[in-house]
């Protein structure tokens, strides 16, 4: 069934927190594995992917990487890159063979010990676990500097997860803050809209889309790049890692700032603060561009090794030659002067464990485990970007993830109830 009616005080092998992929990964191995289990989710399962992109977003990776358990790409273009109704649709027929034990609407307030296992607070009653899997993401609470707090009132302010299109937007010029993956996409949806754009960068990586005849993705799974795990040498700075920007729009296509720049957007720095209707940014624009473009050479290079070494025939290298250049480092922007009426924050998000009573956390608020499995006997997380590879956080590597947590939880599971039937 795909919702459920659960009873307070009610006590499961497992309980899941959280509804999105990770937590219906999660449900799906632990059914087959014959565990009884509660997803319980805030809002409504998937409901990110519904509620929370803008109407042209698409997939950056190619549908086949779509690998959910039990639910690989079923579409007809494996080289494509689904728009948000596909996603969604996609999404749902994976929900469907789930069929998860969910209950909806639920928000967990505490996870602490209790007896052998955990006791799980909720909106909805207290219930009682041998396990529990945290599977909430790192992408929990919008976040926006505080600057925000002193932009002019008659300036709309969004963040990423509220946009939807330009023509969702007042009149007049954009201010987007974050050159992210969201932001840059959000950017181009804006320019592509003829809306005045102001980007203010930070130091996301860029990506080719297509290299040497190929798509850059389709390489880097030959190399292995996907294979590598986050307890490899060097490997371990990756978690805080943030996505390189490129597109799937259109059929896929690099994203490239300078050019935006060539075509009337305008780019600054990291935004420092606002003050008496200026933004004030950092003097860091022409280093946030060369660091995204070594990133982008590094990673063709890498390529251009690979096709050396195994003798591949594909069409000559290149290497990126900016298009454009700073003239200056823009120090500020009188953003009532500049006509700009929206202000989009591409800023990220904070994650939300102040719900998890038990000492698992960094000093950086980062769950300290190996591939999912914490220090805390019965307790796991699920879904975070490079749990153990680089396909952790997507579609493409948490089916794994979970199979390896459920794998783990049902051993941890089984043993103490084999010593009680003895005992017994």
């Amino acid at each position: 069934m795909t919702s459920r009616t659960a009873q307070n005080g009610g006590h499961y092998g497992a309980i899941v927190v959280g509804g999105g992929q990770a937590g219906l990964s999660a449900s799906f191995h632990l059914s087959r594995a014959g565990i009884d289990h509660l997803v319980v989710e805030k809002k409504t399962a998937m409901h990110k992917w519904r509620d929370e992109r803008w109407d042209a977003f698409c997939l950056v990776t190619p549908n086949w990487q779509c690998q959910l358990p039990g639910h690989p790409y079923d579409g007809d273009d494996p080289n494509g890159f689904m728009v948000k109704h596909e996603i969604l649709g996609y999404l749902d027929r994976f929900k469907a063979k789930v069929k998860p034990p969910i209950l909806e609407h639920t928000a967990v307030t505490a996870v602490e010990r209790h007896a052998a296992g955990f006791r799980v607070e909720t909106s909805a009653g207290s219930f009682t676990a041998d396990a529990v899997i945290l599977a909430t993401s790192l992408y929990g609470t919008p976040s926006t500097p505080r600057a925000a707090e002193r932009l002019p009132d008659d300036i709309l302010q969004l963040h990423t997860v509220d946009y939807r299109s330009a023509e969702a937007l007042p009149p007049g010029a954009v201010m987007v803050v974050g050159s992210g993956q969201s932001g840059a996409q959000i950017a181009e949806d804006l320019h592509l809209a003829g809306r005045k754009v102001h980007l203010a960068t930070g130091n996301a990586p860029r990506c080719a889309r297509f290299y040497r005849g190929r798509e850059v993705v389709d390489w880097l799974w030959d190399i292995g790049q996907y294979n590598i795990t986050i307890a490899d040498d060097g490997m371990g700075k990756k978690r805080h890692d943030t996505n390189h920007y490129l597109t799937g729009r259109d059929g896929g296509r690099d994203i490239d700032l300078r050019r935006f720049a060539q075509d009337g957007m305008a780019l600054y720095g990291r935004v420092k603060g606002v003050s008496g209707g200026r933004m004030l940014f950092e003097a860091d624009l022409t280093s946030n561009l060369d660091a995204a473009d070594r990133v982008y050479n590094g990673i063709n290079a890498l390529i251009d090794r690979h096709i050396a070494e195994k003798g591949i025939e594909a069409p000559p290298p290149s290497v990126y030659v900016p298009l454009w250049e700073p003239a200056e480092e823009p120090a500020e922007l009188d953003l009532a002067a500049a006509g700009i009426t929206s202000v989009i924050w591409a800023t990220g998000f904070r994650p939300d464990w102040s719900f998890v009573g038990l000492p698992i956390f960094d000093g950086t608020g980062y769950p300290v485990q190996r591939r999912g499995v914490t220090a805390v006997p019965g307790l796991y997380v699920l879904g975070l970007p490079w749990l153990w590879t680089w396909g952790s956080g997507r579609f493409l590597g948490v089916a794994a993830d979970a199979e390896h947590v459920v794998e783990h939880l049902t051993a941890a599971v089984a043993a103490p109830r084999q010593l009680m039937a003895q005992a017994g």
